[in-house]
């Protein structure tokens, strides 16, 4: 009977410090999780929680720790299955994929939200092969923080063996202005200035560079710009 008992108590603690620890992780937001999903990830960390105390504290009964092990792996496989059955349940539980990109501009608000900087988002292209935001056509940050890109229709990958022509210089971009600075290094590796920047960004009818949020210069001297204010096409994407 006296087992029974801390059993229901053993029960009551996991049923009960899961949605805790979900709220937590979703307060903390997408990058905290890695490549699992949010729930998954909960699981895994309760186990390791789990098993841990077992092994460094000699005065809880074997016994308890399985029951929990079993109880959390019900669970999952409970949440699991609601999850498949009830849409809503699996939106409240999970983040939803988030653009951040729109046809080469940053969608700031969206950055935000993520708690994601310029420099991550670049480094998750870079990671996708695409060294040119303005190349971009939709860039979707998914729910374990993975980002999907897909490119303007010119410039799809194609097997240029098959078309018997030579491959052209690929699509580089560099940073030089984030969040309103000049990055002169960048600049001067590019053999450009700050002379040069005020008139590119004087014939996009742009006045001050502090409502630039970001631009970058491709290999063939362009200037692409994203303002802090400019109004973007956000796409819905669902799960």
């Amino acid at each position: 009977m006296e087992l029974l008992k801390e059993m229901a108590v053993l029960l009551g603690r996991v049923v009960t410090i899961l949605p805790l620890l979900l709220l937590i992780t979703l307060y903390m937001g997408r990058r905290s999780i890695g490549e699992l999903p949010i729930f998954d990830f909960l699981i895994l960390l309760a186990l390791g929680a789990v098993v841990g105390a077992d092994i460094a504290d000699p005065t809880i009964g074997h016994i308890h720790t399985a029951v929990a092990i079993i109880l959390i792996g019900v669970l999952q496989k409970v949440v699991a299955k609601w999850k498949i059955r009830n849409r809503k349940l699996g939106n409240l539980i999970t983040f939803e994929p988030v653009v951040v990109i729109s046809d080469g501009k940053f969608i700031i608000k969206n950055l935000k939200k993520t708690h994601f900087s310029i420099d991550n988002i670049l480094m998750m292209l870079r990671q996708k092969d695409v060294f040119d935001v303005n190349i971009v056509k939709l860039a979707v940050l998914e729910a374990n923080g993975d980002l999907s890109v897909l490119r303007k229709g010119s410039k799809s990958p194609v097997v240029l063996e098959d078309l018997n022509i030579q491959n052209k210089q690929p699509d580089f971009a560099l940073p030089v202005i984030v969040e309103g600075k000049i990055y002169e290094e960048v600049l001067a590796d590019l053999q450009l200035d700050a002379i040069w920047i005020e008139k590119e960004l004087q014939k996009l009818s742009i006045t001050d560079v502090n409502k630039v949020f970001y631009a970058a210069v491709d290999n063939n001297k362009t200037l692409h710009v994203s303002l802090k204010t400019e109004a973007v096409d956000i796409p819905k994407i669902y799960h």
